[in-house]
């Protein structure tokens, strides 16, 4: 039936009368005050239990809409649509849950209510999906975070929170986004690719695969860097598979994202965030320092961003050698000097101090970057060699070639 020869039917006591709905400008009203009807009714129905559960809470739904259309012509289809649409803007992201549910898309950005883009096989495409205005959109984000005990809110304009399955979301509203609500989400596929897959993906070559593995097994301190989605978290979860399974390890994360297997002997910290009151907050550097009293084999953190390097640090010289970082840095020789300021930062050692000791700690760096194409790959591995006067030298193993992958240099044989 098309959008104009449809009618709706109401009935009004009696007689029943008949609505034509012959314009669009029509119809989008009549579907508002509908809409408007029945949210009344559905949070008139939870007012007296607002912790309901989703299961409960579509049921609810399902019984308003079924009760306040019995006398309309709605198909089932259209009734299920309206359940689903009431269901995902109230307990869902509205507009953006099908792309939440859509497995191929990884990341969703939303800068304003008209300006929405998503990822899909590491390339950005824009959405054809707008929000109605900026206060439908804050309302959506706030609601969304605010089911998570994050707070959201013009003191508190910047938030990030872990939804259950593992996605990242962050967003950040006025003042600090003058032009609208800024939501990111960042998807946690589920995906753990194993490393014949990433070789068959291009990811890294065979030798190089086999170079990294024999380091892990053989307890060498290794560094993953590159941007931000370049897929370190990834590749640490393929790499933390190499581990012996026998051995004790403990997982530092920000945001709990890790996702290690075979290791029977698993302990798994995450950090939080401060509460309302500005209380509660426990920091990377404290975990660290904590997991050092658990006796660890290895210790292995999520991302290291500030101070709490220099907790690592001496984790990785207190006889935890062999442990996984993550951190943000343009190439191999950057991260050990961007290393070098954190640890300064929540250190009171000498500068030259602080340099050996990364040079003794840390074995291998691997960075990660992707293409302009949007394919994921390792572009270079490096060992840490001996300082020369007061700075970091690296030593190449595998470089990047276009047409020819990772390459192993010279030197390193």
């Amino acid at each position: 039936m098309s959008r104009k020869d449809r009618t709706l039917r109401f009935e009004e006591g009696n007689p029943v009368k008949v609505v034509s709905v012959t314009a669009s400008e029509s119809d989008d009203h009549l579907t508002s005050e509908l809409k408007q009807r029945l949210s009344i009714c559905i949070l008139t129905k939870i007012q007296e239990n607002l912790h309901v559960d989703d299961e409960a809470f579509r049921q609810i739904i399902s019984d308003v809409i079924s009760s306040e259309t019995k006398n309309m012509r709605m198909t089932l289809d259209d009734k299920r649509s309206l359940a689903t649409n009431f269901f995902n803007s109230m307990r869902r992201l509205d507009i953006l849950q099908p792309m939440m549910d859509d497995p191929t898309i990884t990341e969703i950005m939303v800068n304003g209510p008209s300006h929405i883009f998503f990822e899909r096989e590491g390339r950005l495409y824009p959405s054809s999906l707008v929000f109605k205005d900026t206060s439908t959109l804050e309302g959506i984000i706030t609601n969304f975070f605010s089911r998570a005990n994050r707070p959201l809110n013009e003191s508190s304009p910047v938030a990030d929170l872990r939804l259950p399955d593992g996605s990242r979301a962050n967003a950040v509203l006025s003042p600090v986004a003058p032009d609208g609500p800024i939501f990111t989400i960042r998807k946690f596929t589920g995906v753990r690719p194993d490393m014949e897959t990433m070789i068959s993906q291009g990811f890294l070559t065979e030798s190089a695969a086999k170079y990294l593995a024999d380091a892990v097994r053989s307890r060498q301190t290794i560094f993953l860097c590159g941007g931000t989605g370049s897929g370190k978290t990834t590749f640490l979860n393929t790499l933390s598979s190499f581990i012996p399974g026998d051995e004790r390890v403990v997982t530092i994360e920000d945001s709990a994202e890790l996702s290690l297997q075979g290791l029977q002997n698993l302990v798994r910290l995450e950090a939080r965030l401060p509460g309302p009151d500005g209380q509660g907050e426990i920091s990377i550097g404290q975990l660290i320092r904590t997991a050092l009293r658990m006796r660890p084999n290895r210790i292995i953190v999520g991302e290291v961003r500030g101070s709490e390097a220099a907790d690592m640090l001496h984790a990785l010289h207190t006889g935890h050698p062999g442990s996984l970082c993550t951190g943000h840095a343009n190439s191999c020789e950057e991260m050990l000097n961007r290393l070098a300021t954190m640890v300064l930062a929540g250190s009171a050692l000498p500068f030259d101090a602080v340099i050996r000791q990364i040079e003794m700690g840390v074995d291998i760096l691997v960075h990660i970057t992707r293409t302009t194409s949007g394919k994921r790959i390792i572009d270079e591995i490096v060992k840490v060699g001996p300082l020369e006067s007061n700075h970091f030298t690296v030593i190449p193993v595998f470089l990047y070639k276009e047409g020819d992958g990772l390459v192993q240099q010279k030197q390193s044989l």
